[in-house]
């Protein structure tokens, strides 16, 4: 049973999974995550279920903003460069992307577990039933590979029991959040990859002003380069709160 036909019936929904040059598993600083970056570099070999006929399983969590939601797009383009098929679940929906081979094993993604609802949940499930059925033959041994991500532990997730327990059976690891360096480094290299020109002070104002949810502040930092675009100015302080006020009238 191939992915296509465990999500047969579901409605899939176009997802904003970020811009094309995302940053990928080389852009994300290990700082405590040295091992998950690890197992997800050398995905799918290496994992304990290989000696099953089994694909790898891995489970994620860690608080909002830690950095779940950049590993799992992350893989998107290295399995689908590997000749995988690609399913990605979240609270959202569903999106698929197929493989040129139909035989090929998939790459199931689920985000934000703790906000799938039931339908998601019970896609999660049967991609778990595939999962468990092995075939880790490689890119021509079909099968699922999973690689799923919550803020809590699998034990804690609010879902359907069944899913809560499948959840817990890969490998678990929890991703350490970056601290104010680790923070700031990632923003100067964003804003750098972008050809943004941040005045003194900019990256300061934002890491005295809100949390450290990176992925909070790297939406800021996209909205505050399209308007310093529109409106042809350096990023500086001023021009940030500007956009703020515009925002929040």
């Amino acid at each position: 049973m191939m992915v296509s036909s465990v999500a047969q019936g579901m409605r899939q929904i176009p997802l904003d999974l970020g811009p094309v040059s995302l940053p990928g598993l080389d852009d994300f600083l290990p700082d405590g995550n040295g091992q998950l970056l690890d197992w997800l570099r050398r995905w799918p070999q290496g994992g304990d279920e290989s000696s099953t006929g089994r694909l790898p399983s891995a489970y994620l969590w860690g608080a909002a903003g830690a950095g779940k939601t950049h590993l799992l797009r992350a893989m998107v383009p290295r399995a689908l460069a590997m000749g995988y098929g690609v399913i990605w679940i979240s609270g959202q929906g569903c999106q698929m992307w197929d493989a040129d081979d139909p035989m090929a094993p998939s790459l199931a993604l689920m985000d934000d577990c703790e906000q799938l609802d039931e339908q998601m949940q019970h896609l999660a499930f049967n991609l778990f039933i595939e999962w468990a059925a092995g075939s880790g033959g490689g890119a021509q041994g079909g099968g699922v590979s999973i690689i799923a991500a919550g803020h809590v532990p699998p034990v804690d997730l609010p879902v359907r029991d069944d899913l809560r327990t499948r959840l817990g059976w890969g490998q678990i690891f929890a991703v350490s959040a970056l601290g104010e360096d680790g923070v700031r480094t990632v923003l100067q290299a964003e804003a750098q990859r972008r050809g943004m020109a941040l005045a003194d002070g900019v990256v300061s104002y934002l890491l005295s002003h809100y949390s450290r949810d990176l992925a909070f502040l790297m939406g800021l930092l996209d909205r505050l380069d399209r308007f310093a675009l529109a409106e042809h100015r350096t990023v500086t302080v001023p021009l940030l709160k500007q956009m703020l006020a515009l925002e929040n009238p």
